[in-house]
């Protein structure tokens, strides 16, 4: 009886041990800069699902606001325009997530274009810098005739 006693208080105390890291773990959960929705979402998830399983957790309303807060500071006007738009209270974590991955898509390729501008306008400038360096060298090679017969005449004389 004395060593049931003694087992159950052991697990009681391993499960808090469990709820305490997993509470810890969702007090600083951050979102990466470049980590995508839907592996910040599976991370976030995993904590909450655990906590659930432990019979611990927060309200749903909890988690939309500690996703929002957890983004980098590059997401500030998406997660303002989210809260300023939208009822927090009402707003589910898989409605937030599905608009949130839209925006993502939206700026890559946003990102894509961009990129693909940059790298038009770097290809045209080595082109017009390839064109003037072959002006260039037509040019010298002239002058290099030019400096060389000169020479030549020097000598001679």
């Amino acid at each position: 009886m004395e060593s049931e006693q003694y087992l159950e208080g052991q697990s009681i105390q391993v499960k808090d041990n469990k709820i305490d890291l997993l509470v810890q773990q969702y007090e600083q959960f951050t979102i990466l800069e470049e980590e995508s929705i839907n592996n910040a979402f599976a991370r976030f998830n995993t904590i909450i699902t655990s906590l659930k399983a432990l019979d611990e957790g927060f309200s749903s309303k909890n988690y939309v606001r500690k996703f929002l807060r957890a983004f980098h500071p590059k997401w500030r006007a998406k997660v303002m325009a989210i809260e300023e738009s939208k009822d927090l209270t009402s707003l589910s974590l898989d409605e937030l997530i599905g608009n949130l991955k839209v925006y993502e898509v939206i700026i890559k390729n946003d990102s894509k274009m961009v990129k693909g501008k940059r790298e038009q306008n770097r290809s045209l400038a080595l082109k017009a810098k390839k064109e003037l360096s072959d002006e260039d060298s037509s040019t010298s090679d002239s002058e290099d005739e030019e400096y060389s017969m000169a020479v030549r005449d020097v000598k001679i004389i």
